[in-house]
């Protein structure tokens, strides 16, 4: 059962000072920060940041030693001399369509609220997410930071990262064993002890959980963005494992209602167009899931004259979808007509052999959900079947009787593998999971316990308000009377936490 933390108070966002009240410690110091006045090289990196470059060696990064332009070592990337410029670039474009973290990152710079706070992070690595890290560590944190996809990372990004100094362990087309090495590098180093997590999957927790209980025990607070991770956090909750406080960021509703509808209904097209090049007019499409995610698939792909059918398990989710005009269908009613097959639930084989079996030529198969389970890629490594690799993350796989499937990487996220994601949506995100760092690192002792909780109701509101000015928003203010009749705080929170936006 999600715990909400009901003893955290309402707080005033400094947006009228006659209303004061109590603020969770996140809240309070960006607040008080928010009331203070407060040139790139080129490369010749010629691939975009999102793919395999073609000046990149085969060599691993394991095998190389590399040093920064200051002589620092504690990092491994692709190539941190060819590549950083090219990084640097993309982080300067990101930064521009991501107000709600740089804005964040300006007023409480000064007051470093997470100053002593040593943060393993393990998320993807692309442009976006280093505005976020490189965010910690102006507000007083030491990081250390691995992938969480290994087909995700951005090359030329982590290459930036290294070379500002920053520890980062990353590249894209890691093997499995790669991705743990890394990952490992990150918790356990040298005269450096972790106090944080942020985490996007859950694989940070296990492996520190798992492999190194003593530095666990030390963890003030662990954040999470995933629906995977915070699958995991709920069992570890429920089995009495969890021994640490930790924040549910993927089901606050900054993250539901922007990053998981919004961004995916852009990405979504752009990484199968940059893939695959498919007109989109007139094709069958069956998208599985009707969550945010699914909606947002969904939603895309139809404006784009996609003819989408939806798969759903919840009653409630496919009463949504069928009101919204999608027909709602078994997988195995249209699996032999679609000519492109998105998988969105978070679940496990959704889609297996039997219905890979039954697909018409050409059809395009991808996941957008964050683990590459729903997809029974293993069941495809078969004598009979051959792989050929067309272009990066791109994948013909053929049968014996000629028919071809296209599958793109590998069954893993796709907007993050084969395309890049709207910067300005991950600013939303981005300033949850930094608000939701802050209040877990400073938090008087007590007020949180060793559960699952989400990001307090005032929080998102404050997210949703760094971003209002970017569209010359206005908000209307409530007169006393009707803040009265309502029962509310004139400076919110506006809803009770179980408002469904």
């Amino acid at each position: 059962m999600q715990k909400i933390n009901s003893e955290a108070p309402v707080c005033d966002l400094g947006f009228n000072e006659k209303h004061e009240a109590i603020q969770p410690e996140a809240l309070k110091i960006a607040s008080k920060s928010r009331r203070r006045s407060s040139a790139a090289s080129t490369c010749s990196f010629s691939s975009a940041c999102f793919t395999g470059s073609s000046d990149e060696d085969d060599i691993s990064p394991r095998e190389k030693r590399q040093c920064n332009s200051r002589g620092y070592t504690d990092f491994c990337v692709k190539n941190v001399t060819n590549h950083h410029a090219f990084g640097r670039r993309e982080i300067e474009i990101a930064e521009q369509e991501m107000p709600g973290i740089m804005t964040l990152r300006r007023r409480a710079a000064d007051d470093k609220p997470l100053k002593n706070a040593n943060i393993v992070g393990c998320t993807h690595i692309n442009a976006q997410t280093a505005v976020l890290i490189e965010t910690l560590i102006k507000l007083g944190a030491s990081v250390r930071w691995a992938a969480c996809n290994i087909y995700s990372t951005q090359n030329a990004v982590a290459a930036a990262l290294a070379e500002v100094n920053v520890p980062i362990f990353a590249w894209r087309g890691e093997t499995e064993e790669d991705f743990w090495w890394c990952l490992d590098n990150c918790v356990n180093a040298d005269g450096w002890q972790p106090n944080m997590i942020l985490d996007d999957g859950g694989d940070a927790t296990h492996l520190m959980w798992k492999k190194y209980p003593e530095l666990f025990k030390g963890i003030k607070g662990i954040v999470e963005e995933s629906i995977t991770g915070v699958h995991r956090l709920y069992h570890m909750s429920k089995t009495g494992k969890l021994s640490v406080p930790a924040i549910n960021v993927n089901d606050s509703v900054t993250k539901m209602k922007f990053d998981n509808f919004y961004s995916i209904r852009e990405s979504i097209l752009d990484s199968l167009k940059r893939a695959t090049d498919v007109l989109f007019g007139g094709k069958q499409v069956v998208v599985c899931g009707y969550g945010d995610v699914g909606k947002g698939c969904a939603k895309g792909l139809r404006a784009q004259g996609c003819i989408v059918y939806v798969t759903e398990i919840d009653p409630i989710c496919a009463l949504q979808a069928s009101m919204d005009g999608f027909r709602v269908v078994k997988l195995n009613e249209v699996i032999r007509n679609v000519d492109i097959v998105v998988t969105a639930t978070g679940n496990k084989h959704v889609v297996t052999r039997e219905h890979m079996d039954r697909l018409k030529h050409g059809c395009i198969v991808c996941n957008m959900g964050h683990s590459n389970s729903e997809i029974d890629i293993n069941s495809l490594h078969t004598p009979e079947l051959t792989w050929e690799r067309v272009r990066s993350q791109v994948d013909h796989i053929f049968w014996p009787d000629g028919k071809m499937m296209v599958l793109l990487a590998e069954g893993r996220l796709v907007n993050l593998s084969c395309s890049t994601i709207p910067s300005f949506v991950v600013s939303v995100t981005a300033s949850a999971q930094a608000l939701a760092l802050i209040e877990l690192y400073n938090a008087v002792p007590g007020r949180y316990k060793s559960d699952v909780y989400l990001l307090p109701k005032k929080m998102d509101e404050y997210v949703s308000s760094l971003h209002l000015p970017t569209f010359d928003a206005h908000l209307t203010e409530l007169t006393d009377e009707q803040a009265k009749y309502l029962g509310l705080n004139k400076a919110g929170p506006f809803k009770p936490n179980y408002y469904r936006y």
